[in-house]
């Protein structure tokens, strides 16, 4: 075993995991040949790369696999704000520290104005990416969100970008207004809107969900929704967090089913993968080490081999996500607000430079990426590129 894994407590990450008996003798230099050579790499190998590979594999296999769709060397960053509109919620996940139930005091909506000036603050400091997420209000109809996004395509143009809403919200707000998921995605398209992500995913299995949202939609019907989002030309992304008590074949059953997905519909811009914020929640506990994210963000490279870009995650992991780069991923993005994982415990720095210093001490170019207009910049946001 690894010196990184000595001494793990590996009792959340055993559940059904009994190798057969061709698999005990594989090697990493067997998976090694295979992604040389662009084979797909299994389940049941990814699960013994995990328990067996050292980081040093891993890197290498996820470098392969990196290399396919990106230069050696090159990165992407974006600078972006996640506007969290309204904290009112009745999902009632047991890992969330942000919601308020419609009862409770201190719930808010936030105006257009109120929006507008975060907007404005973000153009200010360089960025051109918002990201919009407040949960399951039972009080903001469909409409409220055409008006707003709407009101912010005709203001702002293509200056700018957002991520209007994650799936789990938008399945909310079909439902709430007995709409299918395709009539939903026409208004929200016919409002100005591009892009739905893939937030509200967490881990894909119907066990987790049991566990801790049992209020939120099922697997199926997430991929059903995410399936009309790109069939009504919208563009999407796929998330996924872990550091919860979520076991190995969950992992890997959530990376299967997106996998999957992407076969099937080639609808997927990216996967980012961040880690859970125990603090101030329900569910508690302690937050997962920066080494088991980066070998999971090493696993996602290699077995997402369908998806051209992987994303570290500077909101949970500070400069440390950086370091994802030698591990398979390709794109970070440079947050300066998300009041729901703040909420949690994640901390924000707005030293940008610092951050990109240090992707170059890692030996890596990074280039802005404007999710707008659809390009990347130099470093200097001074030439296309």
């Amino acid at each position: 075993m690894p010196a990184l894994l000595a001494g793990v407590d590996w009792t959340n990450y055993t559940r059904d995991m009994s190798d057969s008996a061709a698999l005990l003798e594989m090697t990493v230099a067997e998976i090694d040949r295979k992604v040389a050579q662009g084979v797909r790499v299994s389940r049941d190998e990814a699960r013994w790369l995990w328990k067996n590979a050292s980081d040093e594999e891993l890197k290498r296999l996820a470098g392969m696999v990196r290399a396919r769709f990106h230069a050696p060397g090159s990165c992407t960053y974006m600078v972006m704000r996640i506007i969290n509109y309204t904290n009112v919620c009745v999902a009632q996940c047991d890992y969330c520290a942000f919601y308020k139930l419609p009862s409770q005091d201190g719930g808010y909506v936030l105006s257009h104005e109120q929006v507008f000036a975060k907007l404005d603050e973000l153009l200010e400091l360089g960025g051109d990416l918002a990201g919009f997420n407040g949960g399951f209000n039972p009080h903001l109809p469909l409409s409220y969100y055409c008006d707003l996004f709407a009101a912010i395509r005709a203001r702002y143009g293509d200056r700018l970008e957002f991520y209007a809403l994650t799936i789990a919200e938008f399945m909310y707000l079909a439902d709430h207004g007995r709409l299918s998921y395709a009539e939903a995605a026409e208004r929200l398209k016919a409002a100005g809107v591009r892009w739905i992500t893939g937030g509200g995913s967490e881990i894909l299995t119907e066990e987790f969900r049991a566990r801790h949202s049992k209020f939120k939609y099922t697997v199926a019907q997430y991929f059903d929704s995410q399936r009309a989002i790109v069939e009504a030309g919208l563009k999407t992304t796929a998330t996924m967090v872990i550091g919860f008590d979520e076991s190995l074949e969950e992992r890997l059953e959530h990376l299967e089913r997106t996998r999957q997905f992407q076969d099937e519909t080639s609808g997927l811009a990216s996967f980012l993968c961040w880690t859970f914020k125990p603090y101030f929640t329900q569910i508690g506990g302690i937050e997962i080490s920066t080494a088991e994210y980066l070998r999971h963000l090493a696993l996602s490279r290699i077995y997402l081999d369908n998806i051209p870009r992987i994303r570290t995650s500077v909101l949970t992991q500070n400069q440390q996500a950086l370091d994802g780069l030698n591990y398979g991923a390709d794109d970070f993005d440079l947050p300066i607000e998300d009041e729901v994982t703040q909420k949690a415990g994640a901390t924000i720095s707005l030293d940008f430079e610092r951050m990109l210093d240090y992707a170059r001490e890692l030996k890596y170019v990074p280039q802005y990426r404007s999710v707008s207009v659809g390009r990347i910049v130099s470093a200097a946001r001074g030439s296309d590129s």
